[in-house]
């Protein structure tokens, strides 16, 4: 049963049937409950979306609690909802059943300070160098994400060091320096009243492939391991009648197989390189 407790204009709080009611962060919310029955294919993809999404965002949250603090002031959203939304609707590929993180299109942050130029990520012996030009208000904090996709974990630096540094080292153990590495940065005023977009400083190590990019090499590399041999048969038996077609129909079977796998590996994805 549900209760208006503020009048029948009021807000519902408690159970309507399939129906619950409840207040959260000062607003009335409605969500179903029960069994909802078999989920259709874009219910899947959605289910996928949000669990990649939420596998990044709750690696990230010691930096995105600060970085979407003035975002969310005075709104009925915390810092987490805005990442959730906008990693979710901004920084995914792929279609279900591979959908994964664009890593390149992931926002941390927005703001009206400005950003900086000339990024850069340089691996070091113990660490890296993230390097910016030091352009703006020189006592701006930088504050440094890097995301390691591999293990999924994350390196948040909040107070990285002053804008006018230009440049910051972030020590590493020598495995995690050799991992694949997406790197973020935002700037944020010295009296914490303003911050600047996020900006994706690059790639160290090349990235993780997707289940899709995956089965798109293992696939590729069936195909290949196929033509080579049909290859190797079919031009031996050229060579074996001095370069001309052989008359055969086991021949001729031969040679369709050559011409299709051939055909089929210069469109097929995942070729290495």
């Amino acid at each position: 049963m549900a209760k208006a407790p503020n009048g029948p204009l009021g807000a519902l709080n408690g159970e309507l049937r399939n129906l619950v009611f409840y207040v959260l962060n000062g607003q009335p919310v409605v969500r179903t409950i029960g069994d909802p029955g078999k989920p259709s294919r874009n219910q899947l993809a959605n289910r996928q979306a949000m669990s990649v999404t939420m596998e990044m965002v709750s690696r990230i949250s010691e930096f995105t609690n600060v970085s979407f603090e003035l975002e969310a002031r005075g709104t009925v959203r915390n810092a987490h909802n805005l990442a959730t939304s906008y990693i979710k609707k901004h920084a995914l590929k792929g279609e279900y059943p591979n959908i994964s993180v664009d890593y390149s299109k992931v926002i941390l942050s927005n703001g009206n300070l400005p950003g900086a130029n000339d990024l850069k990520i340089e691996k070091k012996e113990k660490g890296v160098l993230v390097s910016w030009e030091p352009t703006g208000k020189y006592n701006d904090t930088v504050m440094i994400l890097l995301y390691h996709p591999l293990r999924k974990t994350a390196m948040p630096v909040i107070n990285a060091c002053r804008r006018d540094a230009g440049s910051y080292f972030v020590g590493l153990s020598e495995q995690r320096v050799d991992e694949p590495i997406e790197a973020y940065i935002c700037f944020k005023s010295a009296n914490g009243k303003a911050i600047s977009d996020s900006a994706y400083i690059g790639n160290l190590n090349g990235e993780v492939e997707s289940p899709e990019e995956v089965a798109q090499k293992q696939q590729y590399m069936l195909v290949k391991q196929r033509f080579d041999a049909v290859e190797a048969d079919y031009l031996q038996q050229i060579k074996d009648n001095w370069g001309n077609p052989v008359n055969s129909k086991v021949f001729r079977n031969l040679e369709k197989e050559y011409e299709v796998l051939k055909n089929k590996l210069e469109h097929l994805p995942g070729k290495p390189g």
